[in-house]
């Protein structure tokens, strides 16, 4: 993983907050505790909180490098792919206050827990050059995913995630395992043809949280790590779940890991694609590396 080592005037001091209140069951103390320690740190700070979906993308969007030397997400993974499709072009780093249920990109970069140690991440971190997915036009940071995950995402009851978190994932997974018919995917990449019954194409490696689905996969390469999952019926999917909780992924017989820039995705038209949690596409599916990148203010 490259860093790069900002000079002290280019520390962020000028930083908009995009804040998502309603991310986390108990998560405002830690925002009010990070907003503070920012301005122990003598940053100027903007805050603009959510009131819909779709905020977070256009407060990013009008950010301007004239005003800020920062932006920073509050929220979950979902609020961040937002902030990202906003901020992709205005050439300012991104920071992350986690307040989500998985928080896998704070995963993936290292983010400590306290409060004082992610605002002085924000104030005086380092910089990682990330390279983004691109789903059918829409960017995302860590991964997406076709199949079992992404019917998940799209029949999770919201109100069961906002009270039980993570618990919700699980039942939704039990409940799609046992209630869902698994389709067939036809995944076109470095020059062949796979048939998959889910599909995760990772850019990091965590995947839910700090579970390891595509274990090479890295924020700062141009490439995605694919995982194929041939099997698509009940036990068989019980087994690979297994193997990412345990993270013993690529040994498993059911399971091909290919790296690609590149992919094509058919399967039913109209089945959903998932992308850091939350539904961004639909079938059929191309994925490759934007051309265009984002700096994430990561620990030293």
């Amino acid at each position: 993983m490259v860093k790069s080592h900002p000079l002290e005037g280019q520390r962020p001091k000028r930083i908009l907050i995009i804040h998502n209140p309603t991310a986390g069951r108990c998560c405002r103390g830690r925002f009010l505790k990070v907003k503070g320690e920012l301005e122990r740190l003598g940053c100027e700070l903007t805050v603009k909180a959510t009131t819909r979906r779709g905020d977070a993308e256009a407060f990013a969007r009008e950010a301007s490098r004239d005003l800020l030397d920062a932006v920073v997400a509050a929220g979950g993974d979902g609020t961040v792919s937002e902030v990202v499709n906003g901020l992709l072009g205005r050439n300012l780093p991104l920071g992350i206050i986690p307040l989500g249920t998985a928080n896998v990109l704070a995963a993936e970069i290292l983010l400590p827990f306290r409060p004082r140690a992610i605002a002085a991440v924000i104030a005086e971190g380092d910089r990682l050059h990330c390279h983004l997915g691109l789903a059918n036009g829409r960017l995302f940071t860590m991964m997406a995913g076709v199949g079992l995950d992404a019917h998940v995402v799209k029949n999770i009851s919201p109100r069961l995630k906002k009270w039980i978190g993570k618990g919700a994932y699980a039942w939704a997974t039990l409940r799609e395992l046992f209630c869902h018919t698994a389709n067939r995917y036809q995944v076109t990449l470095a020059g062949r043809t796979f048939s998959a019954a889910s599909v995760v194409i990772g850019k990091g490696h965590f995947y839910g949280g700090r579970y390891i689905c595509t274990p090479d996969a890295r924020l700062d390469r141009a490439s995605f790590q694919v995982c194929l999952f041939k099997g698509g019926a009940p036990w068989t999917t019980m087994l690979n779940i297994l193997g990412i909780l345990r993270g013993k992924i690529s040994g498993m017989a059911n399971v091909t890991l290919v790296e690609t820039d590149r992919l094509l995705i058919e399967g039913p038209p109209g089945d959903p694609v998932q992308g850091d949690g939350d539904l961004i596409a639909c079938l059929p599916l191309e994925i490759r590396i934007s051309e265009k990148t984002i700096d994430l203010l990561v620990p030293a």
